[in-house]
């Protein structure tokens, strides 16, 4: 199974020290926070790892290399090279389709590549049941509400199926599982959310989900990159 790494934003809220530096080049207890999961995929057996870059994607294949260091084989995919910008999360992950299931249908892991979960460990069991599952097309790690998201985005209801009308809700924590056929209809090279997607899985009741209820962060500003020094 590989992975991608969600990588390509400009980090506004972050200014200025995404000016000049992707937010995922940004240091976090020691490392890159990119580099949190990279040894997080490496550690569950991953082997290939795309990234997809546009703000500053200069910048990573000097400060990353072809991932042998990790002992896996990192796939940049540049997007302001290619298209003149971000296509955001699901046209970034529409145009990684064919390098990450290269026969049409295989399931892959993807993470943003500035959220921070230092003990988050990637659940190879969970992995193998979802892409045994034609019923799913995509699965995600919810967390309790932080504070800047009160409402959240997903409950879970019975057999594991996310609900948008259930209680309690969860906030995703942009760490999942997730199939080809969850982007069926996007054109390679459009930019587009990945909420959407997200949406019409859960209309078609293909869209699972569990609770993680360790330490995470999204480390959207200098604020919380500051918090997620301490975050254990």
């Amino acid at each position: 199974m590989r992975a991608m790494i969600l990588a390509a934003g400009r980090g506004e809220r972050m200014r200025p020290l995404s000016d000049h530096t992707p937010k995922p080049l940004l240091m976090v207890q020691g490392k890159r926070l990119i580099e949190w999961h990279i040894e997080r995929f490496a550690a569950a057996g991953v082997r290939e790892i795309a990234i997809n870059c546009a703000w500053l994607e200069a910048q990573f294949e000097p400060a990353l290399g072809d991932g042998s260091r990790w002992g896996v084989r990192l796939q940049y995919f540049f997007e302001q090279r290619d298209h003149g910008g971000a296509l955001e999360t699901a046209g970034g992950l529409r145009k990684a389709l064919p390098w990450l299931a290269p026969q049409g249908h295989e399931a892959f892991w993807v993470a943003s590549g500035d959220v921070f979960l230092p003990g988050f460990a990637c659940d190879t069991a969970a992995a193998q049941r979802f892409a045994a599952d034609a019923t799913r097309e995509a699965h995600l790690w919810l967390i309790p509400n932080p504070a800047h998201r009160p409402q959240g985005d997903f409950a879970i209801g019975p057999e594991g199926r996310a609900s948008a009308s259930g209680s309690p809700t969860y906030t995703w924590s942009c760490i999942g599982l997730f199939k080809p056929s969850l982007l069926a209809g996007l054109p390679l090279g459009q930019a587009s959310p990945l909420r959407p997607w997200l949406d019409a899985a859960l209309a078609r009741h293909s869209l699972s989900a569990e609770l993680y209820c360790g330490a995470w962060s999204d480390v959207g500003t200098p604020e919380r990159l500051a918090q997620a020094q301490a975050l254990r």
